[in-house]
């Protein structure tokens, strides 16, 4: 009995034999350079031309998101730093409603952009969002307020990913 197999070679690194083909455009891969999707292993090329079909952002919309984030995040970073006056269990009060803010922040900025999509919006809407807090954590560290800044990082921990995982789906952190 005679073997009629062929090796195949990965199209990218010509010395790795592969049995592992991209089901998309069936050329061989090795491992290292597959990428595992929901419907199987793809190649490097066939992913990237996926995500250019998703990416829908226009030049404006991070204008929009990155403003409309700033501005809320700033109105909360303000509330959040009044509500610290109060004492140690407001803490908690800005825990929760930190990642109400979040929500919040994703919503408004998934309405103004129309429901766009990219990655680099999202980083710009995440960038909005951090850069509205700044005025109010400035004066709190002028004014050496530590329950205002302890409350500023509160909010920003929380709210911040909470934001991005809202308007993406995927987590800041993986």
């Amino acid at each position: 009995m005679t073997d009629n197999t062929i090796a195949t070679v990965c199209y990218v690194h010509p010395n790795r034999e592969t049995g592992l083909r991209c089901n998309q455009c069936e050329r061989p891969i090795c491992t290292s350079c597959a990428i595992r999707t929901p419907t199987g292993y793809r190649c490097k090329e066939c992913v990237k031309g996926q995500q250019k079909k998703f990416e829908t952002a226009e030049w404006y919309d991070y204008l929009f998101g990155f403003s409309v984030a700033g501005i809320l995040s700033l109105i909360a970073s303000i509330l959040a730093g009044l509500v610290s006056g109060f004492g140690f269990f407001l803490f908690f009060i800005v825990g929760i409603a930190a990642s109400t803010v979040g929500v919040v922040i994703a919503e408004s900025a998934r309405f103004v952009t129309r429901r766009h999509r990219s990655r680099r919006l999202y980083l710009t809407v995440v960038a909005g969002m951090v850069l509205g807090a700044v005025p109010f954590t400035l004066a709190s560290i002028f004014m050496l307020d530590i329950f205002g800044l302890v409350t500023q990082a509160i909010y920003l921990v929380i709210a911040t990913p909470m934001m991005y995982y809202r308007l993406s789906g995927t987590p800041l952190f993986k």
